[in-house]
């Protein structure tokens, strides 16, 4: 059986799609690539609703995506944050990381 990937989506003016499972196993190969697909723009946002899955693996990736946009001093924005995601963040006690971020 193949892993689902995670697909990453260029629209226009700092909007990407990120769409598939995003989760343990999908997670370190797509991070390890960054370099590929990591946005330069000031204001990036992200359409989340596409997300099939998304486990711990996944919540980490995108608090680490976060992190790693801020200290370049660039924004994040989340769009169709699902439901799975919310739960994750509120069950790990990080969902005031990302709040800012989600709209």
């Amino acid at each position: 059986m193949r892993n689902p990937a995670i697909q990453w989506q260029v629209q226009e003016n700092g909007h990407y799609r990120l769409s598939g499972a995003l989760e343990r196993d999908t997670v370190p190969a797509f991070w390890q690539q960054r370099r590929e697909w990591m946005p330069q723009d000031a204001k990036v946002t992200i359409e989340l609703s596409g997300l099939t899955r998304v486990d711990s693996a996944g919540m980490v990736m995108l608090l680490h995506l976060h992190q790693e946009l801020s200290q370049a001093g660039r924004h994040l924005v989340l769009q169709g944050v699902p439901q799975q995601l919310l739960t994750l963040l509120r069950l790990s006690h990080v969902d005031t990381v990302l709040a800012a971020c989600m709209e």
